[in-house]
C-alpha cells in the first residue's frame, strides 16, 4: 500500500490487481472485495489523499474477513 497526497480534497482509491495466472473472474472478485472494504470502512476516516493498493498473490486465497482485518490493521483500527 502507498499513500500519496492529492489535490482533489477527498480520499481516492487506486487498485493494482496483477494476473498471477488467475482468471478474469478471480481478479474482478478481488477488486470488488477491496472496493467494498474501502467503501464501508476506510474511506470515511482518511484525509485527502490517494491510497494505492497492489494486491499480492496471497490475496486471491483470502476471505473477505481476512482482507478486511489486514486492511484495518494497516489503518490502525482494531
Amino acid at each position: 500500500m502507498m499513500w500519496r497526497d492529492n489535490p482533489a480534497g477527498r480520499p481516492r482509491l487506486g487498485l493494482i490487481v496483477p494476473r498471477f495466472q488467475f482468471t478474469a473472474v478471480a481478479r474482478n472478485r478481488l477488486r470488488r472485495r477491496l472496493k467494498e472494504i474501502w467503501r464501508r470502512q476506510l474511506q470515511g476516516g482518511l484525509p485527502a489523499g490517494d491510497l494505492v493498493i497492489r494486491a499480492k498473490r496471497e490475496a486471491y486465497g483470502m476471505t473477505f474477513a481476512q482482507m478486511q482485518t489486514e486492511l484495518l490493521e494497516w489503518r490502525g483500527t482494531p
